[in-house]
């Protein structure tokens, strides 16, 4: 099998991509990351970067930056919106990486399980800028649960077992059809991130076992 030659032409990265980061910036001003200061926009431009660095073109990018304004800051008169500014391309795929296109959010796991079917009838480049933005949400767990341990699942709607089943599930999904560089790396995080907690949780049953064994040694001696 030849091995696919990589391409050493850039993709033309131009007025419209910077048109799109100042609506990112606009549109998601004062949003930070879950219970953090970090401001939302570095997620945009991290994922941004990962489409980037697996190939994506400027309507990718574009999309990229653009992933969560439908979601997060105003339904469909901003997907329309996206679309008249940034083209019917970017607005598909953005609208393929959306799970809410109303205000007030459906419930967390019914709009989990509706994205997990919309996924697997996405096409390739929608599943590239969506798999880059789990893949950095999901390193990004990842670190802060080296940090500060199981506290981090009280952020998210889906706590630690609907967090983890659903990053699983997308992972699964996403090497089933038209894997790519960023749902690999998606599918060796999510490991990492599954044995990062395995860890946590044997250590502390063996913590608390500890403390059980030395309460009865002390209930002994009395």
């Amino acid at each position: 099998m030849k091995k696919k030659k990589t391409s050493l032409n850039p993709p033309y990265l131009g007025p419209r991509l910077q048109r799109a980061f100042r609506y990112a910036a606009e549109k998601h001003a004062g949003q930070t990351r879950k219970q953090t200061a970090v401001p939302y926009l570095s997620h945009l431009m991290a994922v941004t970067a990962l489409v980037l660095e697996a190939g994506g073109d400027e309507d990718m990018a574009i999309a990229a930056l653009l992933h969560d304004v439908v979601e997060d800051c105003g339904g469909l008169p901003r997907l329309r919106e996206v679309r008249k500014r940034f083209g019917a391309r970017v607005a598909k795929i953005v609208e393929g990486c959306t799970d809410s296109f109303s205000v007030p959010k459906r419930e967390w796991i019914d709009r989990k399980k509706d994205y997990l079917r919309e996924v697997k009838h996405a096409d390739a480049e929608t599943r590239l800028v969506s798999a880059s933005d789990k893949l950095h949400n999901v390193r990004t767990i990842l670190t802060d649960h080296r940090q500060q341990g199981e506290a981090i699942w009280t952020r998210f709607s889906g706590k630690k077992e609907g967090t983890l089943w659903y990053y699983r599930a997308l992972s699964d999904e996403y090497q089933r059809r038209s894997p790519n560089r960023n749902t690999r790396e998606l599918e060796i995080a999510v490991g990492e991130l599954e044995r990062a907690v395995r860890r946590k949780s044997a250590a502390k049953k063996r913590q608390v076992a500890k403390k059980r064994t030395r309460k009865k040694s002390a209930n002994s001696g009395r």
